[in-house]
């Protein structure tokens, strides 16, 4: 019984083992369960936290790269995804305004930069052609847009040029120094004749023309030659009075003093008026030899010259005052120039003029300026000036026309080459090479402009470095923004707490050298790049 007893019991010991080991089961289960539940809960509050490297993965994921740069020379890229030689993929670069990968916060960034000023859109091969409004080149390249802040910190900071470009554009520099320089003024103008050396032929008394000895204009004459005889009945008239009065005062030589001084001065008069009539002393005395009046009397030129213009006609009647002859001298002639108003200052009288005409293109004629003219015409913006000739063997001729250039004083000054000024319309100024491919656009007041130097009068000190070649051709001021915006601004930090948004390379054929401008994103940026 004692072991039926133990056997009970030990029966009952392996039933009440039973209960507890269900209950320990239970436990297990329920503390797998929880363990379970806070796994859970734990991994996604884990997964609802932002990481850096998980959120900037997602953030790129989504965004569209600007472009592909080389993964060893960041100065090559393409439009689109390639390998180098080595195989190597190229590496994609982002827009990186629109995220910050160091603090994950995209909105948060996007939300607080200020929209951008686009003053306007350049050419994205970099030509000189600019357009205010989005649009596209002729292989279908959008436009690069250029913003107010570019444009103030290229102004502000200088430019930079990759060596690489500066060797393409063959950009070459020049000393600024003090300097002889003398403005060569270039004109236009006419060939007109001395008026100093003009004569009309005009009667003093009436007549009636019998005959011409002179009857074609551009007919050359000499002083005494004859013109034309006249026939005028005053002039006989008083002829007539002229010889009576004289042989009268020789028949009262003898007679009483008061009748000789009256016929003397009636004798007086009468020569008096004829040599006011223009005759000369050589016919007085062949009248006086003669003693008889000439029914006609013969008119004979005054100068030497060539005729210019021609009234008389033979039978026809001439009237006191009547312009029969024009006869103009042209062993010297004038040349009448028009000079724009802001060349005017340094002309003076006596300088050198060198005129060369379309008849002649292999010669050269030489004068002297003669006089500035004190008006302005206000049509043309221009003052006459006029340039004094000699013309010995007659080639100039009136009314041809001419080009002239006026050598004026050549004087000391601090002068640049010519083609280190770019002028815009509304400012002007000269690259200053600073060393190391970095160039400053500096604004400079300019003085007298040389044949090929111009004075500076403010900007710029001796012995600086100036550029005078591969300066674009700039002849406006959108030009002039557009080939600036070419370049990267000279002083950029390489950290950045907020890095400028990078515009997008000139696309080229991949491999090959980009427009030669160094990556605008700051070296930081480079190198987060370079690992991803």
């Amino acid at each position: 019984m004692a072991d039926v007893g133990r056997g009970s019991s030990g029966i009952g010991a392996v039933s009440g083992g039973g209960r507890e080991g269900s209950i320990m089961n239970k436990t297990i289960l329920w503390t797998a369960l929880v363990a379970a539940g806070l796994g859970v809960s734990g991994g996604y509050w884990l997964a609802s936290q932002p990481t850096n490297s998980t959120g900037a993965t997602a953030v790129q994921a989504e965004k569209k790269p600007l472009f592909y740069r080389h993964p060893m020379n960041p100065v090559v890229t393409s439009p689109v995804p390639a390998k180098d030689e080595m195989g190597m993929d190229y590496i994609p670069v982002y827009d990186e305004s629109a995220s910050d990968v160091n603090t994950g916060s995209v909105a948060k960034n996007s939300a607080e930069k200020p929209e951008k000023k686009i003053l306007h859109y350049r050419h994205p091969m970099g030509l000189p052609d600019t357009s205010p409004v989005p649009k596209k080149d002729s292989m279908g390249m959008d436009y690069l847009p250029v913003f107010a802040e570019e444009e103030n910190r290229n102004d502000a900071q200088g430019l930079r040029v990759s060596t690489e470009k500066i060797q393409r554009l063959g950009v070459k520099t020049a000393l600024v120094e003090n300097t002889e320089i003398a403005q060569t003024i270039r004109s236009v103008g006419s060939v007109e004749v001395d008026e100093r050396r003009l004569t009309n032929v005009t009667l003093r008394f009436d007549g009636f023309i019998e005959k011409l000895y002179v009857n074609a204009t551009g007919q050359s004459v000499t002083r005494g030659q004859p013109l034309f005889e006249l026939y005028s009945p005053d002039l006989i008239s008083a002829q007539h009075e002229y010889l009576t009065a004289r042989n009268g005062q020789v028949a009262l030589v003898n007679s009483k003093a008061w009748l000789q001084s009256g016929m003397k001065n009636l004798t007086d008069s009468s020569l008096e008026r004829l040599r006011n009539w223009g005759i000369s002393e050589s016919e007085l005395a062949h009248l006086v030899k003669q003693g008889k009046v000439a029914n006609a009397v013969v008119v004979r030129s005054p100068a030497s010259g060539i005729v210019m213009e021609k009234s008389a006609v033979s039978g026809a009647r001439a009237m006191a005052g009547d312009l029969l002859f024009k006869i103009a001298d042209l062993s010297q002639v004038w040349i009448i120039a028009d000079v724009y108003e802001q060349d005017i200052g340094p002309i003076k009288l006596g300088q050198t003029v060198l005129a060369t005409l379309d008849a002649y293109p292999d010669r050269t004629f030489k004068g002297k300026v003669g006089f500035v003219y004190p008006t302005l015409n206000l049509a043309t913006r221009t003052v006459k000036v006029r340039v004094e000739l000699p013309n010995p063997s007659g080639l100039l001729k009136p009314m041809m026309y001419a080009r002239l250039e006026i050598a004026t004083q050549a004087h000391t000054a601090l002068a640049v080459p010519r083609s280190a000024v770019l002028e815009s319309g509304r400012r002007t100024l000269v690259l200053v090479d600073r060393g190391e491919g970095r160039f400053e656009p500096r604004p400079v007041k300019l003085g007298l402009r040389g044949e090929e130097m111009t004075e500076i009068l403010e900007g710029l000190r001796e012995q600086e470095r100036v550029v005078v070649s591969a300066n674009f051709l700039i002849d406006a001021e959108s030009n002039l923004k557009a080939a600036l915006s070419g370049f990267e601004p000279a002083d950029t930090k390489t950290h950045s707490a907020a890095p400028a948004e990078p515009s997008p390379p000139t696309h080229r054929d991949v491999g090959s050298a980009a427009d030669g401008l160094e990556p605008s994103l700051p070296v930081g940026e480079h190198n987060h790049q370079g690992g991803m």
